[in-house]
This record gives C-alpha cells, sequence and structure tokens, in this order.
C-alpha cells in the first residue's frame, strides 16, 4: 500500500479552511494533512470582525470550523505557530517551534497582513490596526463611549472598523484621502449614497483629507493633516489596504506582487502551490474573498485528480453589509467606450441602483441598499447572457425582469 501524500497548508484563513473542505469532499481520506496556523485560534471569518467588535455576534460565531471537525477530518491542526523558512529542494517546512516537516506539497494560503502608514507618531500607544482578531483586543481596550476616535481609511475594511466603534458609542471620524469612499467599488453616486447612510449611524466622513502626522508624546492625542488642520482622538484606527505575505516564499519561488502562480493554482515550483490574497494570478492580485474561494476550489479538484481545472480569473465583485448597509458591485460598473448605462435611485429609503450596459449584455451593476438579487446580476454579468428582451424592466429586479420576458412572448 503506497504512502499517503502529505499535505502541508500554511494559512488557517477563510481561504484554506475552504480549500480543507474542498478537499476532503472531493477526495476523503486520501492524503495526510497538516494545516499551520499563526494566529493561536482555529480560522474565522474576518467579514464579521466588526460585527465581532460591535458586540453583534460572538467569537464562536465566527468560528469557521471548531477544533472537533478538524479531528473528524483526521487534519492536524498546528495553531499559534509560525512558518519560517521553506527548503524546496529536500521539500521540508521549518517552523517558528524549532520543528521541521517533510511535505509533498505545500499550499501556501498565508494570506496578506495590514498596512500601517509610515507617518510621523505612527507608533504611538493608541494607534493599531483592523485585520485580527488580536487587533480587536487592542481597540476595545482603547474604545469606551463617547471617546474621540479617527479611523483612517474609506475602504471596506475602515468603514467596518468605523460603524463597529460606533456601535460601543465612540465618537467616530472616518478620514479617506480621496473624494469618495470605496472609490474601487463603486461610482460617485453610489459612494454619496453609502456616506449619507454612515452619517445617519453618526459617523463623520471627512474626505480628501490627506494625514500629515500623528500627534502626541506617548500617547496618541489626534491627526494633523496637510492642509495644518487638526482633529482630536484617543485611538486612531488604519485601515488603509493590505499586502501579500510573500515573506516565506521570497528566496525560493518566483515573486511579482504576490506569489506567482499559474491557471492550476501551482508556484514556480511544481509542488508547492499558492492561493488566495497572497497569490498573483496573470498580474491581479484579489483583496477579496470570493476569488480566492474559486481558487481553492480549483487546487482541490487539481490534486483530487482532476487536471484538467483552471482557474481563468475572477469578475470582481463585492457583495457585502457594510455597516448594515447592503453593498452590491460587479464588472464594469464604471462603464466605458461602448457601453450605456440605466439608473435608478431613491433617497428616502437609501436604494440607488446602476446597470452598464455593452450591446445586449449586462457589463456591470451597483447595488445600494436593496441587495437582494445581487447574485442573479452577478451571474448574468460572467455568462454574457443575452437580456435584450428584459433590458427595460432589468433594473427593477428579477422578478420583474421576467415576468416581462413572460408577458411578452
Amino acid at each position: 500500500m503506497s504512502r499517503a501524500e502529505h499535505i502541508v497548508v500554511v494559512g488557517n484563513g477563510m481561504v484554506g479552511v475552504r480549500f480543507l473542505e474542498r478537499l476532503g469532499a472531493l477526495a476523503p481520506d486520501r492524503h495526510k494533512v497538516t494545516v499551520i496556523g499563526s494566529e493561536p485560534v482555529e480560522g474565522y471569518n474576518r467579514v464579521l470582525l466588526s460585527a465581532l467588535l460591535a458586540g453583534d455576534v460572538a467569537q464562536a460565531d465566527v468560528c469557521l470550523r471548531d477544533r472537533a471537525w478538524y479531528k473528524e477530518q483526521d487534519i492536524a491542526l498546528r495553531t499559534g505557530v509560525t512558518a519560517t523558512r521553506i527548503d524546496a529542494a529536500g521539500a521540508r517546512l521549518d517552523l517558528s517551534t524549532g520543528e521541521s516537516l517533510h511535505y509533498d506539497r505545500l499550499v501556501l494560503a498565508t494570506g496578506s497582513s495590514a498596512i500601517r502608514l509610515p507617518l510621523p507618531g505612527s507608533h504611538l500607544d493608541g494607534v493599531v490596526t483592523f485585520r485580527d482578531v488580536a487587533d480587536l483586543d487592542r481597540i476595545r481596550a482603547a474604545a469606551a463611549p463617547g471617546r474621540p476616535v479617527a479611523v483612517i481609511g474609506g475602504g471596506l475594511l475602515g468603514i467596518e472598523a468605523a460603524y463597529g466603534l460606533a456601535r460601543l458609542g465612540c465618537d467616530v471620524t472616518l478620514v479617506h484621502v480621496m473624494p469618495r469612499l470605496m472609490e474601487r467599488q463603486l461610482d460617485g453616486r453610489a459612494a454619496q449614497f453609502l456616506r449619507d447612510a454612515l452619517v445617519r449611524k453618526r459617523i463623520k466622513v471627512l474626505l480628501n483629507a490627506q494625514t500629515a502626522r500623528v500627534l502626541g508624546d506617548k500617547k496618541v492625542e489626534g491627526l494633523e493633516f496637510k492642509d495644518d488642520s487638526r482633529l482630536p482622538a484617543d485611538l486612531v484606527v488604519m485601515a488603509v489596504g493590505v499586502r501579500p505575505q510573500s515573506a516565506l516564499a521570497t528566496d525560493v519561488l518566483d515573486i511579482g506582487r504576490g506569489i506567482k502562480i499559474d491557471d492550476g493554482m501551482t508556484t514556480s515550483v511544481a509542488n508547492i502551490h499558492a492561493i488566495g490574497e497572497c497569490a498573483e494570478h496573470r498580474g491581479q492580485i484579489y483583496g477579496l474573498v470570493e476569488p480566492g474561494y474559486d481558487q481553492a476550489d480549483i487546487l482541490a479538484r487539481r490534486i483530487a485528480g482532476d487536471i484538467e481545472a483552471s482557474y481563468e480569473g475572477s469578475v470582481l465583485s463585492t457583495n457585502l453589509k457594510i455597516s448594515g448597509v447592503g453593498v452590491f458591485s460587479a464588472g464594469a460598473f464604471e462603464g466605458g467606450e461602448g457601453m450605456d448605462s440605466v439608473t435608478f435611485e431613491d433617497r428616502r429609503k437609501c436604494h440607488y441602483r446602476r446597470l452598464v450596459f455593452k450591446g445586449d449584455q449586462l457589463a456591470g451593476a451597483i447595488l445600494i441598499g436593496e441587495t437582494g438579487d445581487a447574485l442573479w446580476y452577478r451571474d448574468l454579468i460572467r455568462g454574457g447572457a443575452d437580456v435584450s428582451a428584459s433590458r427595460s424592466s432589468l433594473i427593477f429586479g428579477r422578478a420583474h425582469a421576467e415576468r416581462s420576458v413572460r408577458e411578452a412572448a
């Protein structure tokens, strides 16, 4: 009887866990699997961090799989352990414990790390990032009702951090260097709707604000901006983006902005793979979890024997509740040459929709507020379906569009 192939997975986040689930479903009991997680807890849903901060959910609610599940799947889970070096020639992985593990396949799902702006004063006590549960502990320790807090970053993480802190009763100001929120996922009008919704939740929004330095001696006292204006703050949360965690592979693999992979999720070394936010595919690094899930699925299929499984890239989409407001965008939502669009808005209900068409195909969409049909719009975009028969009614949602097609038939 041949020895079971040993797969070592570095990273126990959302994408790493998805890979374990899919591999277990496709090829049960065919591999020996060891998982290395640098955090002391089991993998958890980072999307729910703001809800956890706000107290809307408990720690157990964000856990993806508990330790009993790993045991049932015969997966060796090592938490609070860091991978320190890859010996590609010897197929060994060195750990922070001093151990060295042999692997037949190595899967890197190391994700990304929070960026800390290199500002004067960024080292002060009370300046934190917003990326993991350890960050939440530091934020909770400093947050209190009525306490002035500045959150730097008007992307998804920054908005979520601001929402969680506002729910704790803090006096929150969201600071963003750009003229609109979530500029990579929303057009100007949608961003305005989102801003209005945040203001209604007692979150101040400061746009076009270039932070020059963090004020304070030993403890943070506020922010100073390039125009010399100041904002008092007892806590500063930096949520300005992430960068791929590829340091482990730097001396071993082909690295661009992330760990370069082919359509089969394989790196420049045949038995080493990378998935998720640490991976660079065709020059693209995806900062969202769904493309990472797609990559995890393809790699699991490959290892399970489907050698034709191939990742062609993902149509970028965002489908989330941000501060309790539904937000969805997908495809070419900004439009472009040869495209036209239809919009609908209801400011009182904070509902906004924009559909972008290229000929008879739906090319992009934005939904704010009511997002029940988000996945349907996404599938129309991804599938390149001919929507000419329902184009005039598509803006009103799936039920209305499908009814109009039936009535016209």
